[in-house]
């Protein structure tokens, strides 16, 4: 990477700035960036299923230079809304936070509505995105889902390149979509590795 150039927001300025932490809970270990002032509630972002704590980190470089502190978390695996309560109250508990706002996209939506829900007193502000109120739905349309898991990781990544257009991109495009395939290997692995 030497010679590499990177301004203020691109992907290997975030990782040379912002480190990655981990902590082991019970049986969870949380993986997540903290970046910005500590004097102030932090912004917890949560991402949806296949994404990781670093696809906030346009958010975390930007909204830390404007003197917010902002914090991204993978999830780690949870059944039900139950152990998802639990296991985000003890993560912040470890960290010593008491109050959040919460941006959550997608399943990361869902589940900041639900603690959001369940302990009002602690969420100081949600903001969703592209998120939904009731998983009936999707249990329904993927009676599949239990053997995900034992699906060897290569059709997984072929099952969800389908989903991403071939052919010229805009820039900006272009480096979403890089960066999906980038970080999509190591989410398969991820979660064969849980499975």
């Amino acid at each position: 990477m030497k010679g590499l150039s990177s301004a203020p927001g691109d992907y290997v300025h975030f990782k040379s700035r912002v480190p990655l932490h981990k902590i082991s809970l019970g049986n969870k270990e949380w993986r997540y960036y903290e970046f910005g002032p500590k004097d102030v509630p932090p912004l917890v972002c949560i991402p949806g299923i296949a994404g990781t704590a670093d696809v906030y980190y346009k958010q975390i470089m930007s909204l830390s230079m404007k003197g917010y502190r902002v914090i991204s978390v993978d999830i780690p695996r949870v059944w039900n809304h139950q152990e998802w309560i639990h296991a985000f109250e003890k993560f912040l508990d470890t960290i010593n936070i008491h109050h959040v706002h919460l941006y959550g996209t997608s399943l990361g939506g869902f589940l900041a509505q639900i603690f959001a829900q369940l302990r009002p007193r602690r969420v100081k502000s949600l903001v969703l995105s592209n998120t939904f109120l009731d998983t009936q739905k999707f249990s329904a349309a993927m009676p599949w889902s239990p053997i995900v898991s034992w699906t060897p990781s290569f059709l997984l990544k072929r099952y969800i390149l389908t989903g991403i257009r071939d052919g010229p991109h805009e820039p900006f495009i272009a480096d979403s979509v890089d960066f999906v395939l980038g970080r999509l290997r190591h989410c398969l692995e991820r979660i064969c590795l849980q499975g």
